[in-house]
């Protein structure tokens, strides 16, 4: 844990006193000062300035040196610059001889805690930090975020509610560049956020903190207190999500960009309840004219890139709040690393249950909570995170978004978040594996109204996101693993890909190849005892991507070659797309006679297999395991020539038909998943 480097207080009694660093309890919340004073041989100098210039970031001086500065003339201009806040003396404070450890900022600062001991000030009594700015781009830091106080400031209620205060400063001279320049920051907590998650009972003391009441719940618009621990979670989550996107909005709406959000940034005031935004120091302007290599970029290009840092940042932090995980450095690298390699955001639940679940200590709750809601968790990470700046939300509309909103506010969601919803369902469903009447009557309904909405009908549009790695997740006319037949030969399936990828000529031919993983368990004991000899089997083929439509069958006509689209699935689809919820996204008043597809022609199918060593020697039993891998394997991932065509897309899920109607669906992954 990182503890704040505190200096010693020159004493008027002391000849010369060498500043170090102080030693500390062991404490998670504060550290207990103990100055280590040593005198030199050096001669004493009778100076009235005490302190040590601050020629470099390394060279540092005491704070209180400065109470017996001698004035240097300042500039009239910096003067003026600085007249909306107050200039202090160090006579006006009382320092304290503890400061949190959560206060501590950069290796160039200092962290006071002290109290305003001045009787003429209206701060008497209040107390405040000290941040002592040592090299020189540190100072540049607190100046600007003094000049940016004065354009929040405008608004004094937001400004009180969603920044951290700016009291005034402390300076012996404006115009000397060796002078040391403190701030005077309003003391909101001792704590950062990220104190807060890391404390073992963070969720009781954080809402005993906020006293969360009928008040706080009406702002995320929940209509419960207390609850399960997820609900909790969640409840919390949105409350302090919404005041941070409130703050962040308010920052912008002043054309500024924060730019250094993180949780380090953020603190909890005991006092108001609300979350306040650190230190504006590198705040950036909208409208300063930005040149690179002579080249100047548009006002409006340079808003949206610098509100699009921002939402990342803010991602990033909404993920660490949910997901605890994250906050141990190792799996954190490994989140940005997942996303600096260019995956997609919509891909994080897949890659995350592999990265997170098996080495959670906190009941994967995080996991529970964004697959709340349909998914909309997960969809507002993605829009946080997502790679082309342009494409990230705002702050405004990820107020309004579903994951925000609790169940009293009823927020119409857009056609992309009914398809995320759609999608989402569906995966939840079919990872519980208990693939009953009812549970496979879902899915078909899910996967008929996920083609109705089909957001790349058009082959096309294909050609980019078509190629990649996918998973098996469900097949309408298989039931994938074991079941209660007696083969001669168990085999247990491991993971199922499709593999498509561009081939050299022409654009629209695409290479496919399935990978199967299976063992084969030749013990008796296979119920306790998994272990045996694995195997993969490989399909390789080629498609062709051309346009086609897929025509439904009237139930009058013969339908036995489609079992998934039956009537009886149409039915309910028409029923749901025509109720009073969904009425207003997609008026659908009877089941489409067809729907645009794109159509999948394939060429020879090449077949191979291996083992990682013999089956006791004997041919007839490997035969028999690959018998069994075809008997639990979909026909289509052995067979890719059954395949015809293509009904769903997105970043995230694949729906395939094959030849007698069956649908597969296949959820897009990583090579890090």
């Amino acid at each position: 844990m990182a503890c704040t480097e505190v200096y010693s207080i020159s004493s008027p009694k002391m000849e010369y006193v060498e500043g170090r660093c102080f030693s500390f309890i062991n404490s998670s919340t504060s550290l207990k000062l103990w100055p280590m004073i040593r005198r030199t041989n050096s001669p004493i100098r009778r100076e009235r300035k005490l302190g040590v210039s601050c020629s470099s970031p390394n060279t540092l001086s005491p704070l209180g040196s400065e109470e017996d500065a001698s004035v240097v003339p300042s500039s009239h201009f910096l003067e003026d610059e600085f007249s909306h806040v107050t200039k202090f003396k160090m006579s006006d404070f009382k320092i304290r001889n503890r400061v949190s450890i959560d206060l501590g900022g950069r290796g160039d600062e200092i962290v006071f805690e002290a109290m305003v001991n001045d009787p003429h000030s209206p701060l008497y009594k209040t107390r405040v930090v000290l941040r002592q700015l040592i090299s020189a781009r540190a100072k540049r830091r607190g100046r600007r975020a003094i000049e940016v106080l004065k354009r929040l400031a405008r608004r004094k209620l937001m400004y009180h509610s969603y920044s951290m205060q700016v009291h005034g400063y402390i300076c012996s001279s404006m115009t000397d560049e060796n002078s040391s320049f403190t701030l005077v920051l309003g003391h909101h907590g001792s704590s950062s956020l990220r104190h807060w998650l890391q404390r073992s009972d963070w969720l009781p003391t954080l809402e005993a903190t906020l006293s969360l009441d009928q008040e706080s719940v009406r702002r995320v618009g929940d209509d419960t207190i207390g609850g399960p621990a997820i609900s909790r979670q969640l409840r919390l989550i949105r409350i302090l999500m919404r005041d941070l996107l409130i703050g962040v909005n308010y920052v912008h709406s002043h054309g500024l960009a924060h730019t250094e959000l993180r949780l380090e940034n953020l603190h909890i005031s005991p006092v108001d309840k609300h979350i306040k935004v650190g230190i504006l120091g590198n705040a950036a302007d909208f409208n300063e004219a930005d040149t690179v290599d002579g080249t100047s970029y548009d006002n409006m290009d340079r808003r949206r890139m610098m509100i699009a840092f921002d939402m990342r940042c803010v991602g990033f932090i909404m993920a660490k709040m949910v997901l605890r995980e994250l906050m141990d450095p190792t799996i954190f690298a490994k989140f940005k690393a997942f996303l600096t390699k260019g995956n997609d955001p919509s891909c994080l639940r897949e890659f995350l249950l592999h990265a997170v679940k098996r080495k959670s200590s906190a009941g994967n709750f995080g996991i529970q909570i964004l697959d709340r809601n349909w998914g909309a968790g997960w969809h507002l990470l993605s829009l946080l995170l997502a790679p082309k700046p342009l494409d990230r939300i705002s702050c405004l509309n990820a107020l309004r978004h579903p994951f925000l909103c609790g169940p009293k506010w009823r927020v119409s969601p857009s056609i992309d978040v009914i398809r995320w919803s759609l999608g989402s369902t569906t995966v939840r469903i079919a990872e519980e594996y208990i693939y009953g009447q009812q549970q496979r009557s879902r899915l078909a309904h899910f996967i008929e109204l996920m083609e109705m909405l089909n957001p790349y009908p058009k082959p096309k549009h294909w050609l980019g996101a078509f190629p990649g790695k996918w998973r098996l997740l469900y097949c309408t006319g298989r039931h994938i693993g074991l079941t209660l037949r007696q083969p001669s030969v168990r085999v247990l399936i491991g993971e199922v890909y499709l593999t498509i990828s561009k081939a050299s000529t022409p654009k629209t031919t695409f290479s496919a190849a399935s990978h199967i993983s299976f063992t084969v368990m030749p013990s008796g004991d296979w119920p306790h005892d998994k272990s045996g000899v694995d195997g993969k089997l490989q399909v390789n083929t080629y498609f062709r991507l051309r346009a086609g439509r897929r025509l439904y069958l009237k139930e009058e006509t013969d339908t036995s070659k489609f079992p998934s689209a039956t009537p009886d699935a149409q039915a309910s689809a028409v029923k749901r797309l025509s109720s009073k919820t969904w009425r207003k996204a997609i008026p659908v008043n009877e089941f489409p006679s067809s729907l645009s597809v794109a159509k999948l022609a394939s060429t020879e199918t090449e077949v191979t297999m291996s083992l990682d060593k013999p089956l006791s020697g004997n041919i007839e039993v490997a035969q028999k395991a690959l018998q069994e891998v075809r008997t639990q394997i979909p026909p289509e991932m052995f067979d890719l020539s059954k395949i015809v065509c293509g009904t769903y897309l997105d970043s995230r899920l694949l729906v395939l038909r094959s030849v007698n109607g069956s649908a597969l669906v296949l959820t897009r992954c990583t090579n890090d998943s």
